[in-house]
């Protein structure tokens, strides 16, 4: 019989920014490479569950990157993780341009994409110039340009502008899209999936928690079936295993190609600070009637918002147990819309298996495959009433109403494949 093994709530650029909790180590049970949490055999005991293991688990994440990876990584004044020595200037004018120039940064990419009116330019910072300071500098004689680090968003690698290998979309199909890590399109849940994938220069590089993902989106095995296992997967990874990747320009270009595809519903389980680039790509990408539904995160209730899932327009979704008890380390707050099940799992696992997920992470994909459904084509007013229509049948949880812990309430409750059925339907 096959083990089911617990999945961190997310597998980051090395660093999970989905992650908060920490398992203690148990004796002679390995470790999944990549993940952060460590592994347990599954049915999932108290350790999951109790408060008491609840640690800022991203914050120790972001110090590591830092430490092994000093070459392309550093923080901002706040401590989130950027590409080092990078600045991003959001569709910038000449003036703009010739003030970067004085003060010596160095034009590293010059992209447009116009199917969300957005054009970036990337900067090399000079050796000997702080990057915090350079785009201190860089405000001050420029008040309205839009110019902000590149930060990094909590899961792994760069994208080529290339895809791999992705095909033209049916009209009228159901399509459902997903930023992440990468997938294992080989796994039995997956392999009838069709859609196209996009990033990693045509080298896919499969991921556990991009897997996972998608299997819950779109996964369809014997005794397994993810919310929409009829759908077509486009797939963008954004991290392609690089310790620098998941970056702003690498989601928002992802987020283009989305719109390229007119696929009117994407999961983005991928957390971060603010970001003026990502903040204009996601405002964008709505305007042009698509629903983006992310995470809210893991940094627990008193953290500040996460986004995207803070942005407006964009669908925030948290996580309940079995109990229908909100996870105590999910976030809250106005950004929350619903919660779905995130806790005890069943979900595919790169190289084959399955294992147990828990985390806000992975309570997105059952929203947005429910929305997938209901949404082909992206259209404002049809995606304003799919989230109408998917909202009548949210259980009302907590307060009367929609509050900041549960939003307008459960929905998805019936999509949660259980372990411990799963195993025995497949006979292990």
């Amino acid at each position: 019989m096959k083990a089911f093994f617990a999945l961190s709530i997310a597998a980051t650029l090395g660093l999970p920014a989905q992650a908060q909790l920490r398992l203690p180590p148990l004796p002679g049970v390995p470790r999944l490479p990549g993940l952060v949490d460590r592994v347990v055999p599954a049915p999932l005991p108290e350790l999951l569950t109790s408060t008491t293991r609840l640690l800022d688990q991203r914050v120790a994440n972001v110090r590591d990157l830092l430490r092994q990876h000093p070459d392309v990584v550093e923080a901002d004044p706040a401590g989130e993780p950027i590409r080092r020595q990078e600045l991003v200037l959001v569709s910038p004018g000449d003036a703009a341009l010739a003030a970067a120039t004085g003060l010596g940064l160095v034009r590293l990419r010059d992209e447009a994409w116009p199917e969300l009116d957005l054009r970036e330019v990337v900067l090399r910072v000079p050796p000997g110039l702080d990057t915090a300071e350079a785009l201190a500098r860089l405000r001050a004689l420029q008040p309205d340009l839009q110019a902000d680090f590149n930060h990094l968003y909590s899961r792994s690698g760069d994208m080529a502008t290339g895809g791999a290998g992705a095909t033209p979309a049916v009209h009228g199909s159901v399509r459902v899209g997903l930023v992440d890590g990468g997938v294992d399109r080989h796994h039995a849940a997956l392999r009838h999936a069709g859609g196209g994938s996009f990033g990693c220069g045509d080298k896919p590089v499969p991921s556990d928690h991009g897997t996972a993902v998608a299997s819950l989106l779109v996964g369809r095995d014997r005794g397994f079936a993810g919310a929409a296992p009829k759908a077509e997967l486009f797939a963008a990874d954004v991290y392609c295993d690089k310790p620098d990747g998941g970056s702003a320009e690498a989601v928002v270009r992802a987020l283009a190609w989305m719109a390229r595809e007119r696929v009117a519903v994407v999961n983005v389980s991928l957390v971060g600070p603010q970001n003026r680039l990502l903040e204009q790509g996601v405002a964008a990408l709505v305007k042009r009637g698509h629903l983006l539904v992310a995470a809210v995160g893991n940094d627990g209730p008193a953290a500040p918002p996460l986004f995207p899932a803070s942005y407006g327009g964009v669908v925030g979704v948290t996580g309940v147990n079995p109990s229908r008890r909100v996870l105590p380390e999910a976030a809250q707050g106005p950004q929350v819309m619903w919660a779905a099940p995130g806790a005890e799992l069943a979900v595919a696992r790169s190289g084959g298996g399955y294992g147990v997920a828990r985390g806000t992470s992975f309570a997105a994909p059952l929203v947005a495959g429910l929305l997938a459904e209901a949404l082909r084509e992206p259209d404002a007013a049809l995606a304003a009433a799919a989230v109408e229509r998917l909202g009548a049948t949210a259980i009302d949880l907590g307060a009367p109403g929609r509050d900041p812990v549960y939003g307008r309430g459960l929905i998805a409750e019936d999509l949660r494949v259980v372990p411990e059925q799963l195993q025995a339907r497949q006979g292990r």
